[in-house]
């Protein structure tokens, strides 16, 4: 009994403070930054309809799972991010005409919040310490995983957009550190004379990113590969001149 506690105890320790794996190295070529408000107010003025999401009123939530063959011994983790920049553009009331980029900034994140985990329940809920926290953060945005110094900001962008309103199926490209990956995203978006409301999911694999996830003693405890995105965006019109 005493050997399987201090076998637990060592594995709690690890998962919470241990170095992630070394993470793939992104591709040499680079993915410009825009400047999203010049390129925004561009847009404006050409008669585009232009939209500045809210990050006061919007809700991002990000789900980061457990794993590996002793998973109950790890954590999931449920971050937002409460500050974003976030730009929506329409040339006409065709829906196929929008655009939209949302640049997220790595040390604004929120990571385990006693109120969203208790919110989204199930083995998320229950509180953790402020020294755990501080050891996610510290792994998450250490060179070896998001490397945040060096690589601050993550990048979404439509590339199209099809459907039509409300229902939206938008190909989106996440930009980070050089490398693009591109999915599908479907999207419910309600509009009137003041703003608009979007609200979907994406799921991202750190691997598409060139990140390799945490895996510790052979896999007894481990990161999943999928990271679950879900958002509530709130705009409102962009009046005035840019």
């Amino acid at each position: 009994m005493r050997r399987a506690a201090l076998l637990t105890g060592l594995v709690a320790l690890l998962a919470a403070c241990q170095s992630p794996a070394p993470r793939v190295a992104a591709p040499a070529q680079t993915v410009a930054t825009p400047d999203l408000e010049a390129l925004y107010a561009r847009r404006r003025a050409q008669g585009h309809t232009v939209y500045r999401v809210d990050p006061a009123a919007s809700d991002v939530r990000i789900y980061v799972f457990r794993g590996g063959r002793a998973a109950r011994l790890g954590h999931n983790h449920v971050l937002s991010a409460p500050d974003f920049d976030g730009y929506v553009s329409l040339d006409g009331e065709a829906a196929t005409s929008a655009h939209f980029d949302l640049r997220f900034a790595f040390d604004a994140l929120t990571i385990d919040d006693p109120a969203l985990r208790e919110a989204t329940g199930g083995s998320f809920a229950g509180p953790r310490s402020e020294s755990d926290i501080a050891g996610t953060r510290r792994n998450m945005l250490g060179e070896r995983v998001l490397d945040a110094a060096n690589a601050p900001e993550l990048h979404l962008h439509a590339l199209r957009v099809e459907g039509d309103w409300p229902v939206l199926v938008a190909r989106v490209a996440v930009d980070w550190r050089g490398r693009r990956h591109e999915d599908d995203v479907l999207l419910q978006v309600d509009r009137d004379d003041e703003g608009l409301r979007a609200r979907g999911e994406l799921v991202l694999r750190q691997t598409d990113l060139g990140i390799t996830p945490l895996s510790i003693l052979g896999g007894l405890v481990a990161v999943q590969d999928p990271v679950g995105v879900r958002f509530d965006l709130r705009a409102q019109k962009w009046r005035n001149e840019p």
